[in-house]
């Protein structure tokens, strides 16, 4: 299939027309965001089923009903995706949404409102590492041929949702000030209950020891990859096939080191560093890319 029958083009970056469609796009503009609504924002791959996994566990206080009941997006759905506006009506304030989406892009009634924002980022070299293993899975994307010619395509943003430091850089929005608050997938493995508890802190929804320990227990890669309603399992083979790689793989850090050579390696961090120069913008892990 080609690729012109996979995708559609939205704002300059390609969409799958098996979760995006015209109609789920125009709901994404002219939704009405509300005061207590909680936004996920992320690049594709980096931590989203996880905070599906967290977030109604916080609001919940501990209670794991939710994520033993309701697949994640049904708990926390994706704005602009196909589904999202049957699943929506049905939330509860305040509402937990996920959007991949850069920040310009954003319903207009966002930035007018109080809505809160937790950006994550996770190491790029991880993340197309991870979309990597994600389009030989998902029937809905196309084939990435060699992982470096798949890895330069990330580069240059000729994949869903387009360039990975465009999306960064949008979401350094000083505008936003304390309505957004920033983790990385690396923050997570190392200190998942820490992690937890900062954006419990930020909600404003205290928890207990008794919950804090539970809500991290449960949100470990091990115990997420064992629950059906986390683990994509569900989906039919025909749209993600978990034999050729499950959706949640290695859960891990660094895995970019299983596949890049240091010649490509120096290539991809010199065009991250350029793409990033002059915006002040760092990460844990710029200091091994010098």
């Amino acid at each position: 299939m080609s690729q012109s029958d996979l995708y559609m083009f939205y704002h300059g970056f390609c969409l799958p027309k098996l979760a995006y469609t015209v109609d789920s796009l125009n709901y994404f503009e002219s939704f009405q965001v509300q005061d207590d609504d909680i936004f996920v924002i992320t690049y594709p791959k980096s931590g989203t089923t996880w905070m599906q996994e967290i977030l109604p566990l916080i609001l919940s206080g501990g209670d794991l009903t939710p994520v033993l009941t309701l697949q994640g997006y049904e708990r926390v759905p994706w704005l602009e995706e196909v589904r999202s506006a049957q699943v929506v009506r049905k939330l509860s304030a305040p509402r937990t949404l996920i959007s991949h989406m850069p920040c310009h892009l954003m319903p207009s009634t966002f930035f007018s409102s109080k809505a809160k924002v937790i950006y994550i980022t996770r190491n790029p070299k991880d993340v197309a590492v991870s979309f990597y293993y994600f389009h030989q899975m998902a029937s809905f994307l196309h084939d990435p041929g060699t992982f470096e010619e798949f890895t330069d395509s990330f580069l240059a943003g000729n994949v869903m949702f387009g360039k990975w430091t465009d999306h960064v850089k949008s979401w350094k929005n000083p505008d936003l000030g304390d309505r957004i608050l920033y983790i990385t997938y690396e923050e997570m493995i190392q200190d998942l209950c820490e992690v937890i508890k900062h954006i419990s802190c930020f909600l404003n929804h205290r928890l207990s020891e008794e919950a804090l320990k539970r809500i991290t227990e449960q949100c470990q890669f091990k115990t997420m990859k064992q629950n059906n309603m986390s683990n994509y399992s569900l989906v039919t083979p025909e749209i993600m096939d978990n034999s050729k790689s499950p959706f949640l793989r290695k859960g891990i850090a660094g895995d970019w080191k299983n596949h890049f050579s240091p010649e490509y390696e120096a290539k991809f961090n010199a065009f991250i560093s350029g793409e990033l120069k002059g915006t002040g913008i760092r990460f844990p892990w710029d200091e091994e890319c010098q």
